[in-house]
C-alpha cells in the first residue's frame, strides 16, 4: 500500500462500500487514512425501497446520507457529500468540479479510486469517473486557484462495476482484504436501502479471493477486491 491516504470518488452513497470498502478499511487500519467523496446520495436511482415506502425526496436523501455516514464510520473513513444530484449526475458543473478539485488538493491522496470508464446500466458511474479524472488534472495545475498546494500525480485505479463483463472492466490488480472483510461486511449492512446487494458483494469478494490465490497470492487469502489501473506504473523492476 502506498504511503498517504486513499481518496475514493463515489457517484452515489453506497458505491464506495460495495466496490472499495475493503481497501478503505485497510488504509484506515494501517494509518494511511481513507477519504470518500460522494457526489450524490443516489436518491433518485438507487433508493427504490425508500420511494416505495412513501418517503419524500428529502427523506430519501437524509436516509441515504445516514447510511453512508454509518458505513464510512464502520470502515474508519472520512466522508464528504457534494449533493450534486443523480439520474442524471451533472456532466459539466463548475461548482461541482471546483469542490472536487479542492477536496483532492486538501486530501493529497497517494491513490485515487474511481468508477469504470463505461457502464451501460448506469450513466452516472462513468460520468463520476470522468469528473474525478478531470479534477485530478486541474488539481495538478499551478494556475488553478486554491488555498491548497498542487498535487503530484497519484495513481488512479478503477474499482469493479456491478457487471464487469458489460463495462469493459479487466482487473489487473487484486487486493487482499481478508483481514478487514468483517469490517466491509459491517459497512455493507449499513446500506439498508440496498440490502439485496449484501450477499452479492460478499460472494464477489470470495471469488476474487480465489483468483488472488490462483495468481500467486498467499494461500491464506479468502477475500479480495479487483481494480484496474488507469495510468502506467513506474517501476525499477518488473514484479
Amino acid at each position: 500500500m502506498s504511503d498517504g491516504p486513499v481518496l475514493i470518488v463515489s457517484a452515489h452513497a453506497a458505491d464506495f462500500v460495495w466496490r472499495a470498502g475493503g481497501y478503505a478499511a485497510l488504509a484506515a487500519r494501517r494509518g494511511a487514512g481513507a477519504h470518500v467523496v460522494c457526489l450524490s446520495y443516489g436518491e433518485r436511482g438507487e433508493s427504490a425501497a425508500l420511494w416505495k415506502s412513501g418517503a419524500t425526496l428529502e427523506q430519501v436523501k437524509a436516509a441515504r446520507r445516514a447510511e453512508a455516514e454509518a458505513a464510512a464510520k464502520a470502515l474508519g473513513a472520512q466522508i464528504t457529500f457534494l449533493d450534486a444530484g443523480d439520474y442524471p449526475l451533472p456532466r459539466a458543473d463548475a461548482g461541482l468540479m471546483d469542490a472536487l478539485v479542492q477536496r483532492i488538493r486538501a486530501v493529497r491522496p497517494a491513490a485515487i479510486l474511481v468508477h469504470s470508464a463505461a457502464d451501460p446500466y448506469n450513466a452516472d458511474h462513468p460520468r463520476a469517473a470522468e469528473l474525478a479524472l478531470e479534477a485530478r488534472i486541474l488539481a495538478q495545475a499551478e494556475g488553478y486557484p486554491s488555498e491548497h498546494p498542487i498535487i503530484g500525480a497519484p495513481p488512479v485505479f478503477r474499482f469493479e462495476p456491478h457487471q464487469p463483463e458489460m463495462c469493459g472492466f479487466q482487473p489487473d490488480v487484486l487486493v487482499d482484504i481478508t483481514e478487514v472483510f468483517d469490517v466491509k461486511r459491517a459497512a455493507m449492512e449499513c446500506m439498508n436501502a440496498q440490502e439485496h446487494l449484501w450477499d452479492y458483494y460478499t460472494e464477489l469478494a470470495r471469488r476474487r479471493g480465489v483468483q488472488a490465490v490462483r495468481n500467486g497470492g498467499d494461500r491464506a487469502i479468502r477475500y479480495a477486491e479487483a481494480y484496474q489501473r488507469v495510468y502506467p506504473q513506474v517501476a525499477g523492476v518488473l514484479a
